[in-house]
């Protein structure tokens, strides 16, 4: 994979509960062993947990690969002392990455970063897997909050727009756009677009619906993985 280059990182603005990602990222990351190959989620709480385990790398002298869902967090490794790769090398012995919400049946919605496709592929390779959230992403129904992304293929938005409204009881459905960065709709790693879609009533057939989607790459919809919770402060 590319070498990133730079010296330092840092995240974009302010971090919300900052001392309580840090913390339980911190704890996460004492597992890594020299050797280990490690997925690299996207978000503020991942950024947080690549920081930590930079430390624990220049600390214990180990080496450690990182397999990053995102320029950023690629950026981000790099400059703490993780060497890179991607999942046409290696397969990642376990993986982390925050999440927008969670709720009591572990679905979650993740994508605010516009990583989706990305962090699915990392999160479906690693053989173990670590979601890392403060108590404020635990909801008891999704959507509440925040909208499901979809990764599409940019020829399809409409016809995107238009299947969702027509299969799904959809409040709003707008394409992301990068706000102050450049004008513009946000474009993912692969080169896609972002649709934000407000759903009524999330369940486990939700994701499959939105799957059969033509145009849809993927979507931030998280169910059926295997994974291990771990709550910023329990």
């Amino acid at each position: 994979m590319a070498d990133w280059g730079p010296t330092s990182a840092t995240w974009p603005g302010p971090i919300d509960r900052e001392q309580e990602k840090r913390d339980v990222a911190r704890q996460l990351v004492e597992r890594a062993q020299d050797g280990d190959v490690v997925g690299a989620g996207s978000g503020s709480t991942s950024f947080l947990a690549v920081l930590e385990l930079g430390r624990v790398v220049a600390e214990r002298g180990i080496a450690v690969v990182a397999v990053p869902t995102s320029y950023e967090v690629a950026r981000a490794c790099t400059a703490n002392g993780l060497r890179v790769a991607s999942l046409r090398d290696l397969r990642p012995d376990w993986a982390f990455d925050g999440a927008d919400e969670v709720d009591p049946a572990g679905r979650v919605i993740k994508g605010r970063g516009g990583a989706m496709l990305r962090e699915r592929l990392v999160f479906a390779a690693a053989a173990e897997r670590h979601l890392l959230v403060d108590s404020s992403k635990l909801v008891e129904r999704l959507g509440q909050r925040f909208a499901v992304p979809l990764e599409v293929v940019p020829e399809a938005v409409s016809l995107v727009e238009r299947f969702v409204r027509r299969d799904l009881e959809v409040r709003s459905a707008e394409l992301r756009t990068s706000g102050g960065g450049k004008d513009g709709p946000v474009v993912t790693e692969h080169g896609n677009l972002v649709l934000d879609v407000a759903i009524e009533g999330i369940d486990d057939a939700t994701e499959d619906t939105l799957g059969r989607i033509p145009g849809v790459v993927a979507t931030g919809l998280f169910t059926g993985f295997d994974y291990q919770l771990h709550v910023a402060g329990r």
